[in-house]
């Protein structure tokens, strides 16, 4: 009897062709993976502090540090000094990379097209709103110490 798929593998890979087809429609930009998620998450929490999106895209400050260095330089991103903190800078975008936010979004919806070829759009809300309550579930067992119930109760 062939043994059917593991989910977590297949949700992986998902999202690894999910990655690697947005890098392929997104080369010519010139901007790495890691660029276009400070960018994406840019576009939506303008004025963040450094610290704060380290933490949003998982990264840590030193790292994210840098990748902003390389952008402020071409001219991506701004940094602006905190008026509540004079030692944190808050995070901004340029005029210079708002066109790129639009490429972004249609690079992106390109990709979700592809992907979901063949779903009826009811499919695709379904396994939208299944996912979010897997990530959910996930988010709130990440909160507590990892316990094998089974050595419990065994």
């Amino acid at each position: 009897m062939p043994s059917s798929p593991n989910i977590s593998f297949v949700l992986h890979d998902v999202a690894r062709l999910l990655r690697k087809r947005f890098e392929q429609r997104s080369r010519t930009s010139g901007l790495t993976r890691a660029q276009w998620q400070v960018l994406a998450f840019l576009s939506l929490h303008e004025g963040i502090h450094q610290n704060k999106l380290a933490d949003l895209i998982e990264v840590v400050p030193i790292t994210l540090a840098r990748l902003l260095d390389k952008m402020e330089v071409r001219g991506f991103i701004e940094r602006r000094p905190n008026p509540s903190d004079r030692r944190a800078w808050l995070l901004y975008l340029t005029p210079q990379a708002r066109p790129l936010i639009e490429v972004m979004r249609s690079n992106g919806q390109k990709t979700r097209n592809e992907a979901f070829a063949g779903l009826p759009p009811e499919t695709q809300q379904q396994l939208l709103q299944t996912l979010c309550l897997i990530k959910s579930n996930l988010l709130v067992a990440c909160t507590q110490p990892a316990v094998d119930r089974e050595k419990l109760h065994g």
